[in-house]
């Protein structure tokens, strides 16, 4: 199968992807702290190109210099440590916040980064991917956001489609069809970690929140591996966003780690 064929299915995972620094920025921590202010979405006038103008709080969506996410090209090799994840098990609280189905996590969860102890918040899914692998894109990415004393660890996992996913389906079966507010489904629990590829090697760098205000505090990390997730849990979640993905920005003067 040609490279490019390999990557619009997940299965190639790029090796010799290279360019831009240490850290990245994810999506939104907690959307409840935009409700009742700046309105913005992914289409028409609310879209990502007029982020940057529909508040001046929302100002660095198009004046920085740090954007993500990013397409995943011309990296640098590095010698980059194995991530250190300590995830324990969650009740399920599920929010459809508007923008994405996103679950809260309950404290005690943990990724390790330089050292720093960055805390899980919530996890949160976007249709297609918004990370690219030399400019193609994958049916759905899983962001975990972290968030430590010296600013935000986002963790990446691209979704392919395969078969279907009995971890994320604990998900899927309580997914709110309209924006919703938080609800705590009994006797159900998730693990964080059944999310997560096998392999931990990941593309590292510097970014900003892929959602309004795009703030440039984000320590990205990209897994290469990408996990299965069937047709029809695509085609659920679609439904409910058709489309909730930011362009990829421009890296500038970073360098992309792997």
């Amino acid at each position: 199968m040609q490279r490019r064929e390999l990557l619009r299915k997940g299965l190639l995972s790029a090796t010799g992807i290279a360019a831009s620094s240490l850290f990245g920025c994810s999506s939104l921590i907690s959307a409840s702290k935009q409700e009742g202010k700046t309105a913005w979405g992914y289409i028409g006038k609310q879209g990502p190109e007029y982020w940057g103008s529909l508040s001046d709080e929302f100002n660095i969506c198009q004046a920085g210099n740090s954007q993500s996410p990013v397409n995943l090209q011309a990296t640098v090799d590095a010698d980059l440590t194995p991530l250190e994840i300590n995830y324990k098990d969650s009740p399920l609280r599920i929010i459809n916040n508007g923008h994405t189905i996103q679950v809260n996590y309950q404290p005690g969860s943990f990724l390790t980064l330089d050292g720093e102890r960055y805390e899980l918040l919530q996890f949160h899914f976007h249709h297609p991917s918004e990370h690219k692998v030399e400019g193609e894109a994958l049916p759905m990415e899983l962001h975990l956001v972290h968030k430590g004393k010296k600013g935000l660890a986002v963790i990446g996992v691209f979704l392919k489609e395969g078969k279907s996913n009995p971890n994320l389906q604990k998900v899927w079966k309580e997914m709110p069809n309209r924006k919703s507010s938080e609800k705590t489904i009994s006797n159900v629990n998730i693990s964080a970690s059944d999310l997560l590829p096998e392999d931990k090697d990941y593309y590292r760098y510097f970014g900003s929140l892929t959602t309004p205000p795009c703030s440039e505090t984000v320590h990205w990390i990209v897994l290469k591996e990408p996990v299965e997730i069937s047709t029809q849990q695509v085609n659920k979640f679609s439904q409910v966003f058709p489309m909730n993905a930011r362009p990829v920005q421009l890296v500038k003067r970073r360098f992309l780690l792997e």
